[in-house]
C-alpha cells in the first residue's frame, strides 16, 4: 500500500480489535507494511482472515468476542505464542444500532408512530454501550498487562460525537464521549508505566456500517449527507487513507513519544466549525 511516510515498527507486536472493518483494517495494512506484526481481533472471522491472508506473514486473524474477558485472554495468548508479548493496542471495535437510534431529529407532538426517545429500546443502549465502552475496558485490561514492565502504546477510536453529539443517535454519541474520557484516564493512569495512551477521532468517512445512511440505494446522496458535508468545511468526505498519518504519528515513539491523553481529530474542520 501506499503510505504518506513510512516509520520503523520492526519492534511492534499490535492487537487491533474490530480489525474486519474498514478504517481498522487499513490501519493494519499500514503498521504491517512498517514492519509491525500484527494480530487482527474480531468476532467475524472471516472478515479479520481476509484482511491478514492479504498483509501475509506479518498478520495473523484471532477470531475474539471483545465482550468475553474469558475470549479475550484466549485470543492474547495466541498472540503471545506466535510472537511474544504485545506492546501496541489499538482499541477499534465499536459502532451503533438501530435499537438506540430516534427516526426524527427533533422531538415534536405529532410523530405520528415513529421512534422517538421514549422508544428507544433499553437493550440497544445497553448493547451500544458495551460496544464501544466495555470492550475497550475490556480489552485494555487483558493486553495492557503486557505492556507493564516495558512500555507501550495504545491508540482509542473516538468520533465526532465525542465533539459535539448528532442528532438520532444518543446512546452512541454518548459512548465516544466516553471513549475520549477514558483515553484521558488512561493516560494519567499509565503514564508511570511508560504507557502511552491516545485516540484518533475521525470525521465522516464512508463505511460499511453507515453506507446506507449516506447513500440511498439508486447512489444518490441523503439528506443527512447534505447537512454533514455542509458543515464539513472541506466539503468532502474522508478517505480512509487519510487517517494513515495520524496513525503512523501516534505509533512512532519517535515522533509522538511525549503525546499522550491526546484526541486527534481528522475530519476536514467539523469539529472547529461553528456553522456561521
Amino acid at each position: 500500500m501506499k503510505l504518506p511516510f513510512t516509520v520503523d515498527l520492526k519492534n511492534k507486536v499490535v492487537a487491533i480489535t474490530g480489525a474486519g472493518g474498514v478504517i481498522c483494517a487499513e490501519f493494519a495494512r499500514a503498521l504491517a507494511t512498517c514492519g509491525a506484526k500484527v494480530a487482527l481481533l474480531d468476532i467475524n472471522e472471516p472478515a479479520a482472515k481476509a484482511v491478514a491472508d492479504e498483509i501475509g506473514a506479518n498478520a495473523l486473524a484471532v477470531k475474539c468476542n471483545c465482550l468475553d474477558k474469558a475470549d479475550i485472554q484466549k485470543a492474547k495468548e495466541t498472540v503471545n505464542a506466535r510472537w511474544g508479548k504485545v506492546n501496541f493496542l489499538i482499541n477499534g471495535a465499536g459502532g451503533n444500532n438501530p435499537r438506540a437510534t430516534t427516526d426524527n431529529e427533533y422531538m415534536t407532538p405529532d410523530l405520528s408512530g415513529a421512534k422517538d426517545f421514549f422508544a428507544l429500546d433499553e437493550s440497544g443502549l445497553k448493547f451500544v454501550f458495551d460496544l464501544n465502552i466495555t470492550s475497550a475496558f475490556l480489552v485494555t485490561q487483558v493486553f495492557a498487562a503486557d505492556m507493564l514492565a516495558t512500555g507501550g502504546n495504545i491508540i482509542n477510536i473516538s468520533s465526532m460525537n465525542a465533539y459535539r453529539p448528532l442528532t438520532k443517535i444518543p446512546a452512541y454519541s454518548a459512548a465516544k464521549a466516553g471513549i475520549s474520557n477514558f483515553t484521558q484516564w488512561l493516560a494519567v493512569h499509565f503514564a508511570p508505566c511508560n504507557i502511552r495512551c491516545n485516540a484518533i477521532a475521525p470525521g465522516f468517512f464512508v463505511t460499511n456500517q453507515n453506507r446506507n445512511l449516506l447513500y440511498n440505494a439508486d447512489g444518490t446522496p441523503t439528506a443527512r449527507t447534505g447537512k454533514i458535508l455542509a458543515a464539513t468545511p472541506m466539503n468532502k468526505f474522508g478517505e480512509i487513507s487519510d487517517l494513515t498519518g495520524a496513525l503512523l504519528w501516534l505509533a512512532d515513539d519517535r515522533a509522538s513519544g511525549f503525546v499522550t491523553g491526546a484526541v486527534i481529530p481528522v475530519d476536514g474542520g467539523f469539529s472547529a466549525y461553528s456553522g456561521v
